[in-house]
């Protein structure tokens, strides 16, 4: 692939647009609150209430959704696109975009779990970097140092993941790839299709919310058969939380997908995290999906191979 494209950064008084890609907003408080948190980032919001067309699982029908996503791209003065909530629908539309007007005007295109298949097909059909962060609704629950990586990453400033509490170096060793992957359902969704990422040579980051551990198992067993844990750069998962407030329950899944994942790729040489703060709970820290970065075992750090800017921010 040619260089990727990285959109710009966005500062104080540029406007983001919020679009449904998928399912409609349930959480309204949580969505009125995701705004607040955005205009307190200094963001001017453009967004357009879905018409409620179509099934009541999807904020809107296809073509509705699709026009909205292409109206607020197509503005020169939106600057990124967020999603409101994630849920299910992407893929009823990935077929459907307009690729030359994404890669014509480049943006950030920002979101998690559904977002997956929108984030990993834009870049693997335009080399367009991407976004792998919260949507509206899930801004509020942020822990601080996750709402700081969104920010600075906005912002250009693509900071080494430093000391991470909780990260467990599974298997050591250096690992150099562009950053692919989500949520581990809907990534597994994407197998067969002509927006299957590029897995050789990538570092794979992998989470997910609310699937028994059988799921999770049958998942990623699918995934070593299809050869997507073939030669991988490195291998980075996050959290795997049962849906529900457990912390016993939680490690217990953890410790146990840990353990099946290494003896998935027993035979590999690159590292495997775990515990990386990425997932549906409150540490979902900003991942920029296709720039390059360095897995560095020995210091438990995620180094993005890109120059900050020092000259904006939000």
């Amino acid at each position: 692939m040619s260089s990727p494209l990285l959109p710009s950064p966005l500062k104080k008084g540029d406007t983001i647009g919020i679009f449904y890609p998928a399912g409609p907003v349930k959480d309204s408080p949580a969505f009125d609150d995701g705004r607040s948190i955005l205009e307190e980032l200094g963001l001017q919001i453009r967004h357009n209430l879905p018409d409620n067309s179509g099934p009541d699982y999807l904020a809107a029908s296809d073509e509705r959704r699709l026009e909205e996503f292409h109206a607020l791209w197509a503005d020169d003065d939106i600057k990124a696109l967020i999603a409101a909530r994630g849920g299910y629908g992407c893929l009823r539309i990935m077929n459907k975009l307009d690729l030359q007007l994404l890669r014509s005007s480049p943006k950030w295109l920002i979101g998690f779990s559904d977002l997956t298949v929108l984030l990993n097909g834009i870049f693997s059909q335009t080399g367009l970097v991407t976004l792998h962060g919260p949507v509206v609704t899930s801004l509020p629950r942020l822990d601080s140092v996750s709402l700081d990586s969104f920010k600075k990453t906005l912002s250009g400033n693509f900071s080494d993941y430093q000391q991470i509490p909780g990260l467990e170096i599974l298997r050591p060793g250096p690992g150099t790839g562009r950053l692919t992957g989500g949520n581990l359902t809907t990534l597994t969704h994407l197998i067969g299709t002509p927006w299957q990422p590029q897995f050789a040579g990538s570092i794979l980051f992998l989470e997910d919310t609310a699937e028994p551990a059988y799921k999770l198992d049958r998942m990623l067993t699918h995934l070593f058969n299809c050869g997507a844990l073939e030669g991988l750069s490195g291998l980075i998962l996050g959290y795997f939380d049962p849906g529900h407030n457990d912390t016993l329950e939680t490690l217990r899944l953890n410790e146990m997908l840990w353990e099946r994942v290494l003896e998935l790729t027993i035979n590999k040489d690159y590292p495997v995290w775990g515990g990386f703060p990425v997932g549906h709970q409150a540490k979902n820290h900003s991942l920029p999906l296709g720039m390059e970065a360095f897995m560095n075992s020995s210091r438990g750090t995620l180094e993005f191979m890109s120059h900050s800017c020092s000259s904006c921010g939000l």
